[in-house]
């Protein structure tokens, strides 16, 4: 694994040449210019685009207390023999895979492009281990309803798992993006929008499964692993739904 890095950082330093600048300029080395990306929503352009990898993803090999992500640290991601639950065998296809469904992009990054080659070195550099355990990925897949919990909890969920992108409760005040609902304002539409749908079932349908099924907008889904039952009913009993 290590000769095939080299190899690909060999191939790179041309491909990324102009990222330095000035033609006198040394060329960013390419796993700096792979955290930049990794950083930034202009990976996608989509002008309605505002997720990057780092609003659902963490390199740390532990989250930092008070966050809890929809996606799993990408520490050792390169490493992994599988992602996505087994769903994606390559590690780009996974990329992609976030790429297309929630970052809006129009079309897949291909292999041979600079941004490509630039994220795999990126994803190398935070990948130290030759080998490393898949991250189980769970997926719900007929929603229920789940026994509501202690709101107190629920504001610290609310807090670690969704306002970065939903913003304050009620008022939205510093959510991600307008296109972010505003919680629990957002429910008194449901009558209208998913008649006879017990607004809980709506946001937890949201939370499970996210862009899929037509109702969760370019929200990324929650596996079990990434929120429990337990911490959902308390975000709901948070939410007084």
């Amino acid at each position: 694994m290590k000769r095939r890095h080299q190899a690909m950082a060999a191939l790179l330093v041309g491909a990324l040449a102009g990222c330095g600048g000035d033609s006198g300029d040394a060329p960013e080395p390419a796993a700096d210019f792979g955290e930049t990306l990794f950083q930034d929503a202009r990976l996608s352009d989509s002008t309605f685009n505002r997720f990057s990898c780092a609003t659902c993803h963490v390199t740390t090999p532990e989250a930092p207390a008070g966050r809890i992500d929809s996606g799993p640290s990408l520490y050792n991601v390169a490493a992994r023999p599988h992602w996505w639950g087994g769903y994606e065998t390559h590690l780009l296809d996974a990329v992609n895979f976030c790429y297309l469904n929630f970052m809006r992009g129009v079309t897949k990054l291909a292999p041979e492009e600079p941004r490509s080659r630039a994220l795999y070195e990126y994803l190398s550099r935070i990948s130290p281990d030759a080998q490393a355990p898949a991250v189980p990925f769970t997926v719900v897949k007929d929603i229920e309803d789940v026994p509501r919990g202690d709101t107190a909890r629920g504001e610290a969920v609310y807090r670690a798992a969704c306002q970065n992108c939903h913003g304050a409760t009620h008022t939205g005040e510093g959510r991600l993006t307008e296109l972010a609902s505003v919680l629990p304002e957002v429910t008194r539409e449901y009558d209208r929008l998913f008649p006879g749908i017990p607004h809980a079932h709506v946001v937890i349908e949201k939370v499970r499964h996210g862009a899929f099924f037509g109702v969760g907008g370019s929200m990324p889904p929650y596996s079990r692993e990434a929120l429990s039952d337990a911490d959902l009913g308390a975000l709901l009993g948070y939410l007084g739904l």
